[in-house]
């Protein structure tokens, strides 16, 4: 029985791009990360191609009132170095969540995109805000029903 792989053309006919709305309240930061970044690449689409970038728009909202397991707050860092001697700096993550929020969700969903040409289109798609507030982003439609 002959297997034929699919791939899709996006020349031919683009995809139109949908607008997701996240609520981060209470939900575990690395489960929804995953999720953020499926919706980001668009592998949740029948069209879903590896090379191209066919994902949608992700709106995250509570940001700040994300859950981490375990004793992640007491125990996990974000590590930068500066490239000199001595430059290294750790940042706990409790002191970044009360800094901003958003950038615990950014790293944790950005992590989670493979590092290729693609990533930093994929995630200028994607909008964080600390609270229920979005400013710029299209209202989500009405629910039915």
């Amino acid at each position: 029985m002959p297997q034929k792989t699919y791939l899709y053309n996006p020349k031919a006919a683009p995809v139109p791009r949908r607008w997701h709305y996240l609520d981060a309240d209470g939900q575990v930061l690395g489960r929804m990360a995953t999720r953020v970044a499926t919706l980001l690449r668009g592998k949740h689409k029948p069209t879903y191609t590896d090379f191209f970038d066919c994902g949608d728009f992700v709106v995250v909202t509570n940001a700040a009132r994300v859950r981490l397991t375990g004793r992640k707050l007491e125990q996990k860092f974000y590590f930068s170095h500066s490239g000199w001697a001595g430059g290294a700096k750790t940042t706990p993550v409790r002191r970044q969540l009360e800094r901003d929020p958003r950038k615990v969700v950014y790293l944790a969903v950005k992590r989670m995109i493979r590092n290729n040409r693609l990533r930093s289109r994929q995630l200028a798609r994607l909008k964080i805000f600390p609270g229920a507030e979005t400013p710029g982003v299209p209202p989500p439609p009405p629910k039915v029903g």
